[in-house]
């Protein structure tokens, strides 16, 4: 019989250990005790805050004309420090490629043409596909955050998906590689990637109205 009281109060000890290795215990202000859950090992601290500031960072690169003048909300691209329409008749086309003869391509080269006022240069340079205009001018804060974490705006892609995007594709980087006389974003792209990152890591919290 003793030994059967033992092993029962070891079990409910047992559980009142793993009942509070789920929780901290704390006390609010009026001294009554309570209890805050505690993240899981390896999961990624939220942060509303810090998360909101980070997008409002990075939205001034995305709504910069290095990276808006290809993101119109209409067909025609964008051109210059104030984005104005492209000239030349140049549409979007299907594939984001340019539509008949007036191919992106026929422009804009591999790499940035020498001179001032010169088309700059990418292998993968177009538009987004008309399915997938992902149309960045106009956008508030709170838009174009909606918009990049809804998958079937964004390319179908998760938010990690997009982070690698905005970190390694070429033709995001070729924005801080701009055409003589084209200004560079207003922030270097390593402080745009690591703002864009905090931004998801921190919960991708939508900035209010």
């Amino acid at each position: 019989m003793i030994v059967l009281l033992k092993t029962k109060k070891m079990m409910w000890l047992g559980l009142i250990i793993v009942m509070c290795s789920s929780y901290t215990i704390v006390y609010n202000s009026s001294g009554k005790m309570g209890r805050a859950e505690v993240d899981p090992p390896g999961q990624k601290t939220k942060d509303s805050i810090a998360s909101r500031q980070a997008f409002l960072m990075a939205y001034k690169v995305l709504m910069s004309p290095r990276c808006m003048n290809c993101h119109p909300a209409g067909d025609v691209p964008l051109q210059g420090e104030d984005s104005h329409l492209h000239t030349m008749g140049v549409k979007r086309g299907k594939d984001g490629h340019g539509i008949y003869a007036m191919k992106c391509t026929n422009c804009h080269q591999p790499a940035n043409i020498p001179g001032l006022h010169t088309p700059p240069g990418n292998p993968k340079w177009a538009l987004p596909p008309a399915d997938m205009k992902m149309v960045f001018e106009g956008k508030t804060p709170r838009q174009l955050a909606l918009q990049l974490k809804d998958s079937s705006l964004n390319g179908g892609k998760t938010m990690q998906q997009i982070v690698d995007h905005i970190s390694h594709d070429t033709l995001v980087l070729a924005g801080w590689h701009p055409a003589e006389g084209l200004a560079l974003p207003p922030m270097s792209h390593k402080e745009f990637a690591k703002n864009f990152k905090k931004w998801v890591d921190k919960g991708a919290v939508v900035p209010a109205e």
